[in-house]
């Protein structure tokens, strides 16, 4: 426990300032993690079988290519765009049939890399995106998995009897899944409200905010599925007693890649 709080300290301290700071130094930053989350599934993969050297640094600099898409803050330069995909595609996949003799890089291996590419590189882009939009969007969505997770896990332990996907997850509940989804949407729906002077349909946003929070607490149990998979417990130890990048963010990706989507509905 003391380990755990003194990782979130320290975590705290580090990315805070970002945050506030936003422009180049929240690019710099997210950058940073960006690399770090996704060289932990490479490191995941590697688990299993290892793949080739090449390979790695050519899907790390795709995932790069994905992820400054359309940052005009950092003077213009190496702007990506959506319609490069298949350029990103063609280089993950054409590989397999050089290295179709060794059996070192197959199909299996490149749709995972190319999987890894898409989700990563846009989920990263868009949150860099909605923080150089406005800090109080990002808060906003920060709330929803903060406080989700948090009341989750508090219900859960207080009254959790009813297991959600204990092949998967053993400790999720059904209540604490009701639990965070609950205080999770009030929370985040009175923020929203006074952060943006909202004076629209109240239904409206309690919905969006709803699903939401579902969707924060299913990208969870996605990530989780996805260890299970690889028979691990962290992504990483980068944060002792949290573990890696991907383990605090997975949440976080799933609602910011929703919330793009969906705010053009409501």
């Amino acid at each position: 426990m003391k380990q755990r709080i003194i990782s979130a300290i320290i975590a705290l301290i580090i990315v805070v300032p970002i945050i506030i700071l936003g422009g180049k130094t929240f690019c710099i930053g997210a950058s940073i993690i960006g690399v770090i989350g996704f060289y932990e599934l490479l490191k995941i993969k590697n688990k299993k079988k290892e793949m080739p050297y090449a390979m790695k640094v050519v899907s790390i600099l795709c995932f790069l290519l994905l992820l400054v898409n359309n940052w005009n803050i950092i003077g213009g330069l190496f702007i990506a765009d959506y319609k490069r995909m298949p350029f990103i595609i063609f280089l993950l996949l054409v590989p397999i049939v050089f290295y179709n003799k060794s059996k070192k890089y197959d199909i299996e291996d490149a749709l995972f890399l190319l999987g890894s590419v898409m989700f990563l590189g846009i989920g990263f882009n868009q949150l860099v995106s909605i923080r150089l939009l406005d800090i109080k969007y990002l808060l906003f969505l920060l709330s929803i998995t903060i406080f989700t997770d948090t009341f989750a896990y508090i219900v859960g332990r207080l009254i959790g009897k009813h297991k959600m996907c204990p092949s998967v997850s053993p400790n999720k509940t059904w209540e604490g899944f009701f639990g965070g989804l609950v205080f999770g949407t009030f929370i985040s729906t009175v923020y929203y409200v006074n952060a943006f002077s909202y004076n629209k349909s109240i239904i409206l946003l309690v919905l969006l905010v709803m699903i939401l929070s579902v969707i924060g607490q299913l990208g969870d149990l996605i990530f989780s599925s996805i260890k299970r998979h690889f028979d691990i417990k962290d992504f990483g130890n980068i944060m002792p007693g949290h573990g890696g990048v991907l383990d605090r963010l997975d949440s976080l990706l799933f609602v910011v890649l929703a919330f793009e989507f969906l705010i053009n509905l409501f």
